[in-house]
């Protein structure tokens, strides 16, 4: 599903550069179901950016569903972004004018006839337990409800990957306990290859596998942040 080789990635700040990403090799295997942890600028998030095509690397090749995206201009990454990655944020991005319907709805392929959007609508909706909220304004909805909009938002046009960043982040505990078991009941069903970056370590253990980002990526925070005077998390 996917293959890292000699993959690196820094930013310039203040006149510095600041190295983020060195990862020699890493691979994750079709439907694995792996949660990284790590500190707050060890690179998680950048490198989740990275797998999505949201972010190039600087140098070394990535190869996910067997299409080279280190080969890539930016507009092929989006398009393939938008058909086999589907992607879950701590601050669920859902447009406030928007229903939860509609919000889903607007990333689904243009060719569906609208029964066939009604009914895939109705049957996620069911799924996560929200039946009755189609209709609700985010505004309207909890945040855990909010959360539940946005997985099905990520999961509804079955993308082979699921990447979620700090899914749980801005939830209380009993909601992103909650959260955590439907991503997984979700994905696990789906049969989707689900990578989460998290802090939460009662979320990383909830996971049949764990990795901490060090394992992978040669800088720590050290070296990332030597000669800049304000750390500056990534």
């Amino acid at each position: 599903m996917l293959h890292i080789h000699g993959l690196t990635k820094g930013f310039h700040v203040g006149g510095s550069y600041i190295p983020i990403l060195d990862i020699p090799q890493w691979h994750v295997n079709q439907g694995e179901k792996l949660a990284i942890i790590g500190p707050s600028g060890s690179g998680k998030s950048t490198l989740l950016h990275i797998i999505s095509g949201i972010l190039r690397a600087d140098e070394g090749e990535l190869q996910v569903g067997g299409e080279l995206l280190h080969r890539m201009k930016e507009s092929a990454r989006d398009k393939f972004r938008a058909k086999q990655i589907g992607y879950i944020l701590q601050d669920f991005h859902l447009i406030p004018s928007l229903t939860a319907r509609q919000n889903v709805e607007i990333v689904m392929p243009g060719q569906l006839g609208t029964a066939e959007r009604r009914e895939r609508i109705d049957h996620w909706l069911e799924k996560v337990g929200l039946s009755d909220r189609g209709r609700h304004l985010p505004a309207q909805l909890s945040r855990g409800q909010q959360q539940r909009v946005a997985i099905i938002r990520a999961l509804i046009n079955e993308p082979p990957l699921v990447l979620a960043d700090e899914p749980t982040g801005s939830l209380d505990w009993e909601t992103a306990d909650g959260i955590t078991g439907l991503l997984l009941d979700l994905c696990r069903s789906e049969q989707h290859t689900l990578i989460v970056v998290t802090h939460d370590l009662n979320m990383a253990d909830r996971f049949p596998d764990r990795l901490h980002i060090h394992e992978i990526n040669k800088i720590n925070g050290s070296k990332r942040f030597t000669g800049v005077k304000e750390e500056r998390a990534i």
